[in-house]
């Protein structure tokens, strides 16, 4: 392996990461240390590096933290609008290093060591709408130290030490955030006047304030908060009217705030006629709640309440019968006992999460207050079980989730759900709730579920069919992660609507049924049935299956059924799957791959053989498979990457994964891989690390990468020599043999020319009148091509022809049919646009090129032209056209140029085939 050459100075690369992208720019800058200046250039990307600053710059953003700074550089681009210096260690923001950076919108000076700000601060940088100095040392704010920020929409001054004094923000008029969270304000009292009209959130949690005081919200009497956050306070005592100051108060949040029932019922009483919509009250240790004590809301339009990890024990009846303008409730981590009375007057409740949160029995028509629920979270609680009329009134439950609870459901019957009979039920989640049966009709009751989650129960049975009866509009049924659910042909005869059906690791091992428990899925689009040892099958397991887009086959044991010595030969279960987009089959054992096994999968773009024992792959394997996108082959045996196997996939991907192979990196096996290695811009993981030459001896161990290909071509002259010589004997003997038994055939055919030539040839007395010189047989796909390059010869005045264009000629209100016949008619010609896409057209193939070549025999007329755009092997045209090249004048077939300066020859070739006579005597 020769080693690469060494760079004439000392260089150091680095690569960033862009602001909040959260993935790797790969722009690579090469920095170059010849001189005491580090200067840095950028290779690819879209703007310049600048000296010694390694700001990663992308686009007009500028990403300078985490680099030990002292000040602002002064050497990024003039155009920037985005600048973030945080987790730095600046002293000071001075107005006099932001001259440069007039366009900046927004400014990140975080995680520093700033103590003051200058009243200047934005002068300097008058589009500044989002300025961040959360993690600093700022204790006060100079008067009019934002005075200049007009344009400001947010501001963070979180985790500092501010003394809020004099107005500092009085003149934030388009203000929209203002975080001051964590800086040990005693009050949140921020100005004697009225100010910050359009504030929609305010942050004054973690702080010490104790109290809330009348005018302490004075300052924004002008003002829509959406947001009030008060979180993590030591509040204790709320004065009459402190939020009725507020120009309307939607949303308060009172986390973490040791309220208790009392404090409660009195923020409620302050609450009382004000705009509130959204309170959270979240661990405020609030364990009891009266029936009085949300009193104070009943004429208020509260629609979200979040009670949510406060021990919640008691709940006195009736309790929320004041809050009947509720949608949302959180009851999440709590300890509640669900009585008859508990939701009474919660009549507009839509959402209720009661997770984690009951304890003791669940009373029946305990929900039925909830006439317009639509959400109900019930996961990881214990309660004895559903009762008959558990669910009684829910008539409009869409979602219901009983994940993970102990509730005695190891049976499912036709009672189980009965109370949710009139209900519009479209969800039910019952994973994890150690269900052992599902009895005939189960789910009779439930003619609107779409969703229906069993996976990672105990279910052990035969699945006749009748288990999900009724479910009339079920689209995805998850079963996987059971004990061992044997299927037979019935198992979803009463779900044809199913799209999605997961059978992940359930035991079923055996599928050689007939007919397939699959054939009634005609709408299905993904299926698992992966991790379950699946050793037999039969060919048309997935016949009629024409929507499958995803079908996962991982970790069975399919080995055998794609072996040639398998009794019958190779099993190609997965013909008759036109729409197939992404197959997994990995860890199956698989030492052999059939040719015909990916035949006909067109749309095949991710395709998983990794964990196998593949080693030789057949030629034209993945022909089919030219939008494939993705492709692994990691931790095989594959020793060869040639191009015959690999290049047809190879053009359309994205992203390969074959490392762990043990690579034979010789000129024959390995020398185009190197190269396309060294070329792609594929995504290829572990690239510089796990793809590494096993064989021969000089290479093991080192990168596939590094393999030197250029010692391959100098055997380049002998192998044309050989090539030439075996050429010119193979040919020799052709025509000794095609001689030795094709002679007389050759002679009768020779004479029969010789005598149309000399003695009766009849001429062409009168040149025939058409419309057109030619008319085009294309595919719907090659419409573009055809339009570009025949109207362009149209218009061209030296050659003087006119074509028929399906989309510009055919008459209106005549039928497809009719038009094609009647255009075929009235054109001197017939040109087919011989491309992959006319191969698999079937309305070309079986109309358009028959009427063609039928007009042609009867009128004893040469008059069809090939045009080939594709490189079409004469067995695909005749397999496909019932046509050979050689039933043709080598005139008519043309090869559309690969190289634009040939396009002038090809367009006279074209004329040529054109103005030849078609009349055949």
């Amino acid at each position: 392996m020769l080693a690469p050459p060494l760079p004439r100075s000392p260089r150091r690369a680095f690569a960033f990461t862009s602001p909040g992208s959260g993935q790797c720019f790969r722009t690579v800058f090469l920095c170059s240390e010849t001189s005491a200046e580090l200067g840095c250039f950028q290779t690819q990307g879209d703007k310049a590096c600048r000296a010694g600053t390694q700001c990663h710059i992308q686009n007009e953003m500028a990403d300078c933290s985490h680099l030990k700074l002292t000040q602002i550089p002064s050497d990024l681009p003039n155009n920037i609008t985005s600048l973030d210096v945080s987790h730095n260690q600046l002293r000071q923001l001075g107005p006099a290093n932001l001259t440069k950076y007039s366009q900046l919108v927004y400014l990140n000076a975080g995680y520093n060591s700033i103590s003051k700000l200058q009243p200047e601060l934005c002068q300097n940088v008058p589009l500044l709408q989002i300025l961040k100095l959360e993690h600093n040392e700022l204790y006060k704010l100079p008067d009019r130290a934002f005075a200049s920020c007009t344009n400001l929409t947010e501001l963070s001054l979180g985790y500092n030490r501010l003394n809020i004094e004099n107005d500092p923000f009085k003149t934030l008029k388009n203000l929209n955030i203002l975080d001051l969270s964590h800086n040990s304000l005693k009050s949140a009292n921020l100005g004697s006047k009225q100010q910050l009209e359009k504030l929609h959130e305010l942050m004054l949690g973690s702080n010490q304030i104790t109290e809330l005081k009348k005018e302490d919200f004075s300052f924004l009497s002008n003002t829509s908060l959406n947001s009030l956050d008060l979180s993590s306070n030591p509040l204790k005592e709320f004065h009459t009217g402190c939020f009725h100051t507020i120009g309307n108060l939607f949303g308060l949040i009172l986390n973490n705030v040791e309220l208790g029932e009392n404090h409660t019922k009195k923020l409620c009483a302050e609450l009382s006629n004000t705009t509130i919509r959204n309170l959270s009250l979240s661990h405020v240790k609030l364990s009891y709640i009266g029936n009085s004590t949300f009193q104070g809301l009943q004429g208020t339009n509260l629609t979200i309440l979040n009670l949510s990890q406060n021990s919640l024990s008691a709940i006195e009846n009736d309790s929320f019968q004041w809050l009947s303008s509720l949608q949302y409730l959180n009851l999440k981590l709590n300890k509640i006992h669900v009585s008859s009375r508990l939701f009474y007057g919660l009549s507009s409740l839509k959402h209720l999460n009661l997770m984690n949160s009951i304890t003791g029995k669940i009373e029946d028509f305990s929900f039925h207050w909830l006439y317009h629920l639509e959400y109900l979270i019930m996961d990881n609680n214990n309660f004895p079980g559903i009762t008959a009329n558990m669910f009684t009134g829910l008539n409009n439950l869409k979602y219901l989730s009983l994940c993970n609870c102990n509730i005695n459901l190891q049976r499912i019957t036709n009672k189980t759900f009965s109370s949710l009979a009139n209900s519009s039920l479209q969800v039910l989640n019952l994973t994890k709730n150690r269900i052992s049966t599902i009895e005939s009709g189960a789910f009779s009751s439930l003619g609107h579920l779409r969703i229906l989650s069993l996976g990672l129960n105990e279910i052990s049975q035969q699945l006749t069919g009748h288990e999900f009866k009724g479910l009339n509009n079920i689209q995805d049924i998850y079963l996987s992660y059971n004990k061992n659910l044997t299927l037979q042909s019935e198992s979803f005869i009463f779900v044809p609507s199913l799209r999605k059906l997961m059978l992940r690791k359930v035991g079923c091992s055996n599928l050689a049924l007939s007919p397939s428990p699959f054939h009634p899925l005609r709408n299905l689009t993904v299926l698992d049935i992966s991790n379950n040892n699946i050793a037999n099958i039969k060919e048309d397991l997935f016949d009629g299956l024409d929507k499958l887009d995803i079908l996962d086959l991982q970790h069975n044991n399919l080995a055998r059924l794609w072996k040639h010595a398998n009794p019958g030969g190779p099993v190609l279960f997965l013909k008759g799957l036109p729409n197939l987009q992404i197959l997994n089959l990995k860890s199956n054992g698989l030492d052999e791959i059939p040719v015909q096994v990916f035949k006909g999968l067109f749309q095949l773009k991710h395709l998983d053989l990794g964990s196998n024992n593949l080693n030789l792959l057949p030629a034209t394997l993945f022909d089919d498979q030219a939008s494939l996108s993705s492709l692994n082959l990691q931790k095989n045996l594959i020793t060869s990457v040639e191009e015959k196997v690999f290049g047809p996939p190879f053009r359309s991907l994205r992203k390969l994964e074959m490392d762990s192979n043990p690579f034979d990196c010789t000129c024959e096996s390995i020398a185009w891989f190197a190269d396309w290695l060294n070329e792609t811009q594929v995504d290829i993981p572990g690239l510089r690390s796990q793809y590494i030459c096993n064989t021969p001896p000089k290479y093991h161990g080192s990168l596939v990468l590094y393999f030197d290909s250029s010692a391959c071509k100098d055997s380049a002259p002998f192998k044309l020599l050989f090539v030439i010589s075996a050429t010119m004997v193979t040919l020799l003997i052709f025509i000794v043999l095609t001689i030795h038994f094709e002679g007389w055939r050759i002679a009768f055919y020779w004479n029969i020319l010789v005598n149309r030539m000399l003695g009766f040839k009849e001429f062409e007395r009168q040149q025939e009148q058409y419309d057109y010189d030619a008319y085009i047989i294309h595919a719907k796909e090659d419409k573009n091509w055809v339009s570009k390059n025949f109207m362009s010869l149209e218009k061209n005045n030296h050659f003087e022809i006119k074509f028929c264009l399906e989309e510009r000629d055919f008459e209106a209100g005549v039928s497809e049919f009719e038009a094609t016949i009647d255009s075929i008619k009235r054109s001197r010609k017939t040109i087919f646009v011989v491309t992959e896409h006319l191969l698999r057209d079937p309305w070309c193939k079986n109309f358009k090129v028959y009427q063609a070549l039928q007009q042609a025999v009867e009128q004893s007329r040469d008059s069809i032209i090939l045009i080939f755009l594709d490189d079409i092997q004469d067995y695909k045209l005749y397999h496909a056209l019932q046509l050979r090249r050689g039933m043709f004048r080598s005139r008519c077939i043309l090869n559309w140029p690969a190289q634009r300066e040939r396009v002038s020859a090809f367009h006279q070739q074209l004329v040529m085939a054109l103005k030849s006579k078609s009349k055949v005597h």
